[in-house]
C-alpha cells in the first residue's frame, strides 16, 4: 500500500493544482454562461460578480501553470517542457496529454491576446477569445484521461458536479433567451475564461465594445 510520505510533494502539488485548476475553469465558464456582467441583485452588485469572475479566470491560469510545472520538474511521468506546450509530442499517455498541451496553449493565447487586445485591434482579440468555449470541455477529458485520481469516488463527484454545473448553466442562459429576458442570452460575445480576461483588461484597454 503506497502512503502519502512515500508520494512526492511535488506529485500532490500536481494533482491538487489540477483538480483546483478545473473548479476555476468551471467557476468562470458557468459564471461567463449565465452572463454575470448583465446580472446583479442588492446583495451581490455587478461589480462583485464581475470581480468573482475575473479572479476565478485569473487563478485558474495559475493553478494550470503551477500544475504543468510541479508535473515536469516532479519527474514522475515522462513529460517534459515540450510536452507541455506542444500536443502529441509526449509518448506517456500520448492523446490524453496532448489535450492537456492544447488546453495550456488555449490559456496562453486567450492571457497574451487579452493582455495585447489594444495593439492587435478587438476583431483579432474576439476571434481568438471564442476558443474560452473549447478549453473547459477539453480540460475535463484531459483530466479524466490522465489523471491518477480519475476513477476515485471523490474525482468521480468533482467531475460530475463541474459538467452538471455547466449544464445548467447553458439551460439556464438558453431558457432565458427564448423567454426574451433581459441580460440572459442575445449576446453574441465570447464568455467563459475569455469574459474573465476581457475584465482582466478593461482598465488598460477601455471598455469593450
Amino acid at each position: 500500500m503506497v502512503t502519502l510520505a512515500a508520494i512526492s510533494p511535488l506529485w500532490l502539488a500536481t494533482r491538487a493544482a489540477g483538480v483546483v485548476a478545473l473548479l476555476l475553469l468551471t467557476t468562470t465558464l458557468v459564471l461567463g454562461v449565465i452572463d454575470v456582467s448583465r446580472w446583479s441583485s442588492p446583495r451581490w452588485p455587478r461589480f462583485a460578480i464581475d470581480g468573482v469572475h475575473r479572479s476565478a479566470a485569473l487563478l485558474s491560469v495559475v493553478f494550470v501553470a503551477v500544475h504543468v510545472a510541479t508535473t515536469v520538474v516532479d519527474g514522475y511521468v515522462p513529460i517534459g517542457w515540450i510536452d507541455a506546450v506542444v500536443p502529441f509530442a509526449s509518448g506517456y499517455r500520448t492523446f490524453s496529454v496532448a489535450l492537456g498541451s492544447v488546453a495550456f496553449d488555449i490559456l496562453l493565447a486567450l492571457g497574451i491576446t487579452g493582455l495585447l487586445r489594444q495593439r492587435i485591434g478587438h476583431r483579432v482579440w474576439r476571434a481568438v477569445h471564442w476558443a474560452a468555449y473549447a478549453c473547459w470541455p477539453i480540460a475535463l477529458v484531459h483530466a479524466f484521461g490522465t489523471g491518477s485520481d480519475a476513477t476515485q469516488p471523490w474525482m468521480v463527484a468533482v467531475g460530475g458536479s463541474c459538467v452538471a454545473l455547466v449544464v445548467a448553466a447553458v439551460a439556464v442562459r438558453v431558457g432565458g433567451a427564448a423567454a426574451g429576458h433581459p441580460g440572459v442570452g442575445g449576446d453574441s460575445r465570447p464568455v467563459g475564461v475569455a469574459g474573465g480576461w476581457t475584465g482582466a483588461t478593461r482598465a488598460e484597454s477601455g471598455p469593450t465594445r
